[in-house]
Parts: structure tokens; sequence; C-alpha cells
């Protein structure tokens, strides 16, 4: 007889309130640079800053902590952002002729951005009779007149059209035209070829009333509005890039197609000025490109700064990308690497003062920020607290670290301060400081670790909304290689002339593709780490606080164990430095271990309480004593057949009749066995059926979903010997007396490999074990039924809990393990989990994720939930992300599912590979090569801006019937969901539920629980859903209108 399995019916309510307590998910903040920027705008008043992108993105940064996010609903390209001063609001120009208004509007204590109105300009002439209004053509400037809550709008069509910032109309009556214009012209002036289109568009500070208009052609216009006519014409001829009026408005300075720059006496008594006092060629007299953009600033003590960008010599250096600044007789000329989008300066704008005294210069460029401190001798970088350049080089890897210790804190910010000094002026701080940052302090700290293509290792403040750089380690320095010699060259090919300094620290460039960092472990008890690379080096670094010059123990792993046949085809490894080499303070490596053949480094772990490291390959695994430096274990897993893994990922070189050979056999092969299978199958298919019709079985209960068949996977597929998983455990392998150290390793042919370890025990008192070789033995090995790729081994103790980390539980920093009960191995492949028991590894349990779920495997890690409703409660369960992008959580060991989320579009492949987990239900992804996204899967642990602006201007309760969103929700970019702004109370503290949601809690003590609360049978398989019902009368509640009103809103 047939056996079936039924489930229990309905769900426990009591488990499913448990699990609203533990699990809810969200996407809380963007880290990092805005990929593809492309306009930026500054409020002086309020010192904050809005950076525009391609996909059509809003953010605004303040102070440290303080952020506002946006998306337009069209997703078109941000052409241009100008703030209204100290109003909090923000005016956004699209490339597809639209208007949009943003405003940060306060809510419970907090503040969020919100779009009030749009406008859609008409891109087309309009032939209507009854509109006064000349065709308005697309929009090439827009300047917002200081005089009241207008704007000005430049077109190409050489019209200057006025709105109108309340309601976001065009007055009517107030456009500027361009016949108006050229009846102010001489005629032989006016006869030559047209206007063009407006290109600036500037405003007097001392007096609002009147407007400097530039035109293509080089004609620049003052406009007085209140006599609504010209009152003075310069007559340029050359083509027009950008305008600048000086803070007094006695001069007018204007930037060219043909690299220079003029000036203009706009206090002359006559109304028509044929010629300026000075016109400079920078870097002439040799053809040069465009001055795009150009400021004067005055200051007090003498020697105004003009700033402009562009104006390059055309033959020698038309490919730089370059911002000049000249103050008297200093000029430098700041080098980057990445195209300029726009820059300003942060100076004073109050009326009463009579200078600008700029203090810095802000540039913002298509990878990167940079902040220049003006007042300070030599205008040194100023370090950004946030927004720095993830990827400066290429990020191949990522880790977290979680509850990092506060003296290991202490030494890595102190390293990093010594790798690029703090300036000691107190004017060289961070300018942008506007807000206020709400969130509470963390109450832990966390790392994020970024390996690179360029062979460095990035340390980032993760505790936080913002991203702060502390410290970056370089592996390069340790290998020969060409960039030293290259750098020299290119040092002597550039003359004096233009005084080129580079800016900037994003660097797309590898000297290398061999130094690229693939694996990073780091121990935050000792202070080591282990760095991985592509060539097959493995590095063990110590963190040391003073400098050092020491030479680095070099040792060579085979791991092929001599065997016949195999030709590595591969790049080759990279050849170490001889002899002492100066170390910063900071990570100093101590051994290097060359894996042979030289083939990236798949997997790493690190136990330094028995100063142990593995790590593997696509050839095999080894194990290396860093104490002693000697060799442990080296195992190979390759197939007879593993051709594909002798290549390596730089190789090109490959067998066309090989590959065909091979497919061929596998068709064939698919053939035969699929004829197989169905005369099986239908022998086996009339047995089920009789026996079916001979038995009845209860139609009221509900039957778990049919399982989808899994085809197992050939031994022969290629690559099957890349080792996937490492991992330490103290555990029982040889028998259920004894436990000792063990090793378990996972391949992509499904096998596991376990191996006994005999590791010299440590004197009392003494965290160094004696000098004694350590032995591997192989106890256990596993082969999955369907081969399928090992993706994480974890062993789990008595009670069902993760064995801690390395020193925790010597120095009583985490509950010890319960070495009474019965051990477990959990075994999570990309198909299934599944839970042997210790030490006979017989089955225990299991979930068919492909079979129930049709997804397959990419990430998983064991995290801590806490409860919002109990500061004492905890359970700890697996995550899983899937190639489909969703997260599924899971109960340990019972494996029974609890919640799946939507995380990452299924199609974002990159996004998906990136994703890193941490220890308290948090995560990180790639949303570009620039930006992590951040979410969270616990209902108490969620990192996420809470901040305020101080915003003082009397708002028009009117203007909230143009609201185009009525919704208290964040729109984020890149498809980011909305997220609700914690709830808090009227002194303005965050919520009981938040209270701990700055960063990665400490993890609550799990002594209470018991493997029935965490696998309780009444568990059932559903996705918690705490969407609620929204009717009309909750949002009229939540707007505080009437129904009237609603109604008005609707009909607007």
């Amino acid at each position: 007889m047939m056996k079936f399995r039924f489930r229990r019916q309905g769900a426990d309510p009591q488990r499913e309130k448990l699990k609203q307590e533990l699990f809810a998910f969200h996407k809380t903040v963007e880290h990092g640079f805005p990929n593809q920027p492309s306009a930026l705008a500054f409020d002086p008043e309020l010192r904050i800053m809005a950076i525009g992108t391609r996909s059509g993105a809003v953010r605004i940064y303040g102070a440290p902590g303080v952020e506002f996010t946006g998306l337009h609903h069209n997703a078109a390209t941000v052409a241009q952002m100008h703030f209204l001063p100290g109003q909090g609001r923000l005016l956004t120009l699209l490339d597809d002729n639209s208007l949009h208004l943003w405003e940060i509007v306060p809510h419970n204590g907090c503040a969020h951005l919100e779009e009030m109105l749009s406008f859609q300009l008409p891109s087309r002439p309009v032939f209507d009779g009854a509109s006064t209004l000349p065709s308005l053509s697309r929009v090439t400037v827009v300047l917002l007149v200081a005089d009241g809550n207008r704007a000005a709008l430049g077109t190409e069509g050489g019209s200057v059209f006025f709105l109108n910032m309340d309601t976001l109309t065009l007055l009517e009556g107030q456009t500027l035209a361009p016949d108006e214009v050229l009846r102010s012209l001489p005629d032989d002036y006016r006869c030559g070829k047209a206007l063009g289109p407006v290109e600036s568009l500037q405003g007097h500070l001392q007096d609002p009333s009147k407007i400097l208009i530039g035109y293509s052609r080089g004609l620049l216009v003052i406009w007085s509005q209140t006599a609504h006519c010209v009152e003075r014409v310069f007559l340029g001829n050359q083509q027009l890039e950008s305008l600048c009026w000086e803070r007094s408005g006695s001069t007018v300075v204007s930037s060219h197609s043909d690299g220079s720059y003029a000036i203009w006496p706009a206090d002359s008594g006559s109304s028509l000025v044929l010629q300026p006092t000075a016109a400079t060629m920078p870097y002439g007299p040799f053809p040069c490109k465009a001055i795009n953009k150009i400021l004067w600033r005055n200051c007090e003590s003498g020697g105004h700064f003009i700033i402009f960008s562009g104006g390059m010599p055309r033959a020698s250096y038309g490919d730089r990308h370059c911002v000049s600044v000249l103050q008297a007789e200093t000029l430098v000329t700041l080098d980057f690497t990445s195209r300029v989008i726009d820059f300003f300066t942060v100076h004073s704008t109050l009326l009463e003062d009579e200078f600008d005294d700029p203090q810095a210069l802000a540039v913002l460029l298509e990878e990167e920020l940079v902040v220049l401190d003006l007042q300070t001798p030599g205008w040194p970088a100023v370090p950004a607290p946030y927004l720095a350049p993830l990827h400066s080089s290429a990020i191949t890897c990522s880790a977290h670290v979680a509850n990092v210790p506060a003296k290991l804190w202490a030494r890595l910010v102190s390293s990093g301060e010594q790798q690029s000094p703090q300036p000691t002026s107190s004017t060289s701080s961070w300018p942008i400081t506007g807000g206020q940052n709400l969130a509470q302090e963390p109450s832990q700290r966390g790392l994020l670790l970024t390996g690179h293509e360029d062979g460095t290792v990035r340390f980032w403040d993760a505790s936080g909304v913002a991203l702060r750089p502390l410290y970056k380690l370089s592996t390069a320095a340790l290998f020969q290689t060409d960039c030293e010699h290259a750098d020299s060259l290119a040092q002597a090919a550039e003359d004096d002339w233009p005084p080129f300094r580079k800016v900037g620290c994003f660097d797309p460039y590898s000297d290398d593709p061999r130094l690229g960092v693939q694996k990073v472990a780091l121990c935050k008890y000792t202070a080591r780490m282990v760095v991985a690379g592509t060539a097959g080096q493995v590095l063990v670094l110590e963190l040391s606080d003073v400098p050092a010059e020491q030479a680095v123990s070099v040792a060579s792993m085979d791991l092929l164990q001599d065997r016949e046949g195999f030709t590595w085809k591969g790049h080759d490894q990279l050849s170490p430095s001889t002899g002492p080499l100066p170390w910063p303070a900071g990570f100093q490596p101590q051994v290097l271990v060359q894996c042979l053949p030289p083939a990236a480094i798949t997997a790493v772990t690190l136990h330094t309480e028995w100063g142990l490291v593995a790590f593997g390959t696509s050839h095999g695994f080894g194990v290396f004593d860093y104490q002693r430096k000697s060799p442990v274990l080296a195992r190979c897993t390759l197939h007879p057949n593993d051709s594909l893994a002798m290549e390596g990922p730089l190789s090109r070189v490959k067998s066309l009749k090989k590959s065909l050979r091979q497919s061929f056999r596998r068709i064939r092969k698919s053939r035969v066995s699929g004829k197989k299978r169905a005369v099986n199958a239908s022998s086996k298919l009339q047995e089920a059926n009789a026996q079916l019709a001979e038995q009845a079985y209860p139609h009221d209960v509900e039957v778990t979903p049919v399982q989808r068949r899994i085809e197992p996977r050939s031994a022969d597929d290629s690559l099957s010997g890349v080792v996937r998983c490492l991992y330490f455990a103290d555990t029982f392998l040889r028998d259920a007396v004894h436990h000792g150290p063990t090793l378990w390793a996972g391949t992509n042919s499904g096998s596991v490999f376990a191996y006994a370890l005999e590791v010299p025990a440590a004197a009392t008192g003494s965290e160094k074990r004696p000098e004694q070789a350590v032995e591997a033995v192989l106890g256990k090995e596993v082969q999955l039924m369907h081969r399928a790729p090992v993706v994480a081994v974890t062993v789990l103790d008595g009670r069902g809990r993760p064995l801690p980390e390395p020193y925790e539980a010597s120095r009583d920093l985490a509950q010890a393990p319960d070495m009474q009960g019965g051990h477990a191995v959990l075994i999570a492949s990309e198909e299934q989990f599944k839970v042997f028991t210790l030490p006979k590894v017989s089955a225990k349990t299991k979930f068919k994720l492909t079979a129930h779920e049709g997804c397959r495997v990419r990430k998983v890690a064991l995290a801590t939930f806490a409860s919002v409703a109990c500061e004492d409660y905890a359970e700890t369960c697996l995550a899983c992300l899937t190639n489909l992008g969703d997260v599924h959580v899971f109960s340990v060991p019972g494996l029974r599912p609890q919640v799946h989320y939507s995380c990452i579009r299924k199609e974002d492949i990159s996004g998906i590979a990136s994703c890193v987990f941490t220890r308290h239900g948090q995560g990180f992804y790639l949303i570009s090569p620039s930006e992590f996204e951040r979410f969270s899967l616990s209902a108490r642990n969620i990192t996420e801006p809470l901040c305020s602006l101080d915003i003082r201007w009397p708002r028009d309760t009117t203007c909230d019937s143009y609201r185009l969103q009525e919704s208290p929700k964040l729109s984020q970019a890149n498809g980011t969901p909305g997220i609700i702004l914690a709830p808090r109370s009227c002194d303005g503290s965050p919520s009981p539920a938040r209270s701990k949601g700055a960063g990665d809690t400490l993890e609550p003590s799990e002594a209470t629980l018991s493997p029935i609360s965490m696998d309780s049978a009444t568990s059932a398989d559903t996705t918690l859903d705490t969407t609620g019902d929204v009717t009309m009368e909750d949002v009229r509640d939540f707007l505080g209108g009437t129904p009237e009103e609603s109604a008005e809103c609707g009909a607007r």
C-alpha cells in the first residue's frame, strides 16, 4: 500500500503571532555612491545636498545619517535640480521636459521626501489661437527667482518663461520672447545669425529683480523684471557655455566653447558693452575644449577664486576630466578619473556679507564625490563620512562581521587614521551638515568587508545608515607587479604644465587581475584574517598597531597530489617579493600559502584557536598550520573528466572538438536513460493506479504538494571538484563519547568530506598550543543522492544551536555548546537542506526546496531573530536566498518553513551572487557596481534613516490638495519598495518596537528556549502576510481631511 503524509488542518494562531513578532521584511537603506549621477544641487541655508540619477532617483544628504530618497514615476534622467533655499523644497527637471516639485515633509517627529507637484511641459509647438503663450520648446536652464515663489525657464527657442512655484503653472503675460531682446540690439548684430537657445540664467544677489540671460550665440542681456525691459547688453560673438555674476553685481564672467573665459563690466554707464575688459584662454594658445561651467568667488583676504571645468588642450589632454582652481597666481588643475557632472562652492550667501569667502569646493563626478577645503593651504581633500565609492576598484567579494569588540574597533580606526591623517584645522570638517540624525547610537558595531579586483580589502562601518570607510588593506605590495614601473613612466611623461593634481580614489584599472580578492575571513577576537586571491594565493595576516619591516614566510601546497594526466592551462602564480618589506600599521602578512595549480580560491575558513586555515579551489582543498608554518592536509577532489577545471578563469584555451564530443555524449546518454525511465515509469504507474483504486483516503484533509522530479546530476560534469564550502567544528565524528576538532568540506558534485584533526591542546592559561604537528584523518564521506552542489555545512549542538565561533566559549563571550546531547550536521545543497545525526551520519530530517518551490539555493546563513514583544526571546533560523531572488527562513533543526519574501529581481544575477547575510537577520546585496541595498528579515533589528530637518518657512496649507502622493512611504530608487518611517511618541523618541533599530543588536540569551518552542509541530508551511485591509476612512483619518476635501483632491 502507498503511504500518504497528511498535514494538520489550519495554522496555529499562537505560532502565527510569534512569527509576526520575529520576522518582517524591509528594504531599509542604500549604501554607497548613487549609480550614474546626472545632476547636483545644494541648499546653502539648510546645508543639504541633492543628487539626481539617470534612473530618475533623487537622493538628499545632510549630516551623517540624514538621508532622504525619492524616485520619479517615469524614471527619466534628472537633468537639473534646484533647491528653494531654506524651504526644504526641490525642483527637478527631467529630460522628458517635465518639472517636479519635491518637499521634505515632517511626519510623527521624522521627515521624508515626497513629490508634491508635477508639470509636463509641451515639447512641440502648440497651435492654439486662445493661448497667449508662444510655443514652448525644450527647457534648457532653470533659475529660481529670489524675490518670490517663481522660476524662470530658458528654452531652446530662446524664450524665457516664468513659473508659479506654488501651483507649478506658467504665468501668462511675463514671458520674455527673443523678439523683445532683438529690438534692443544694434542692426549689424541683429542681422546676423539667431540668438540660439538660452544657455544660462543668473540672478543678482543684491537686486533680485534683475536676471542675467546668456544665449548660445554669445549675447549677454541683463533683464529688469520690474521695468520689463533690457537694461544692459553685452555683445559677445563666441559660443556661450555658462555665466556667473560676481557677488556685488559689478562684474560678469562668461565661459565659451573655445576654452576661454571673458570678464565683462556690469556697472559701466553705457547700456551697450561691445568688448569684455579681459578675455583669457588658460590652457591656450592651441585649440582647447569648452569650459562647461565657471564660478567667480571673492575673498576678504584678496585674490578672488575662478573655478571652471573643462578648457583642456584638445590634442594633448582632451580626454582628461578636470576642474581648475585659480586664485591670484596659483593655478591647480584637479585631474579626476571619471567625468565631471557638476560642482558647487560652500560659501556665505547672507545679504549683509560683502564677500563670498568660499569654504569648500564639492565636485560631483560620474563615479565619486570629492570635496576640497579651500581655506587650508594646498586645498586638501576632505574625507567623506558617506558616499564613498565602493567600486573604486571592482568588488569581487564581501563579508559581514557582527558584534565587533571595542578594542578591535579602536585599533582599526587608528590604523585607518594613520593611512589618511585627518586635517588638524577645524574649518576643514565635512561641510554638508544639514538635518539631525534621530536614530539611537548602535548598541554594537558591525563591519562590512569588501574584497576588490586590485587586491585590496576595505573595512566599512556598517553599524548605521551612513556606510563610513574605516581602513584599507592592500596585498599588492607583497607581489612583484609592473605597476610601479608604469607609474614612474607616466609621471616622467607629464610636463609641469598644466599643473595636474590627481584627486579622488576611483581607479577602475587593475594592474594584474590575479591580485583580485576572492574570499576573506576575519577573527574578531584575535585580530587575524585570511585573504585569498584569484591566483591561488592565501594570506594570513595579523593586526599590528605600529609599522614594521619583516619578511613573509612563503609555502606552497600541491592540491593535485601528483595526479597524472592533468595539465594546468591557466594563469601563472604571482611572484612574491623577496626580503624584508615595510608594512604600515594595520594588518600585516605573516604567511603566504600558494596553492598549486594556481586556481582561484573558492572557499576559505579560519580557526584561530587551533591555528589552522583551510582553503579550497576547483582542484581540491588543503589545511595549513600557520603557527608552525607547515601543511597539514591536501586532498584532490578532481574527477577524471574534470578537464574544464584545469583551464582556469583567465584562460582562453579550450578544445572545441572535446566540448562537442562531451555534448553529444550527454545527449546520447539522456536519450538512453529516458527510454529506460519511460518503461519503468509505465509499469510502476499501472501498479500505483491499481493500489489507488483499491483504497480510499479522507478527501477533507489537505495533501502535501506534489514534489517536482529532480534528475540526478552526472558525475562526469565539468567543475564537479570545485570546493564550495569549508567548516571547522569541535564535534563527535569517531564515536559518541569523544569529541574533537574536525574539518568539513563540500564540493560541487554533492560530496562532503569530514576529517578528524589531532590538534595539540594548549597549556592551561595559555592560548598558544605546543609546537607539535597537527594530523588529519578522514572520518566520514557523504555523497548526496542527486549530486547537487553543497553550499554550506554547519554542526548543531545538543540543543540544536550552531557551535560558537573560536574563543567565544573559552572567553565566556557566548554560551558554551551542549556536548552532552547528540550533535547533528546540517548540510545545505543547492536543492535541499538535510540534517544528519552524529557520529553515525544518519538522516534525521530534510526539506527539498527545489522539489517544493522549483528554485535553487544560492546563499544560506544561520541568523538569530529577536522578538519585538519579548526582550529575552529569540530563535536561531536558517536564512536562504534562491536563484529566483526570494528569501526563505526555516526553523533549526526542524527545517520547517517560516516565511519567505521576494527580495531581488531574478534577472539580477550579480545582485543575487553578491548577497551577504548578517548574524542578526539583516543582509546586503549590490544593486549597482557602487551601491549596496540593505534589507532586514527581522521585525526588531532594522537599520533605516530616522532624521529631521529644521525648516522655517510659512507652509501654505492649500498646497496640500496638489499632492501627488498621499502616502508617508519613502519611495526609493532601483525598484525598492516604500518604507514607512518608525512611529514616534509625542516627545520624538522612537517607539519601543524600533528602539533598537540602529544596527545589529546584541544577541539575546537563548537559555530559556527549547527545541519544542523553536520547532513547533503546529508550524505551517505558509507565507507571513502582515498587510491589513485599508479603507477610505483609514486614509482620511491619516491625512486629517474631511470627505469633502478628499473629493476635492480627487476632482483635481
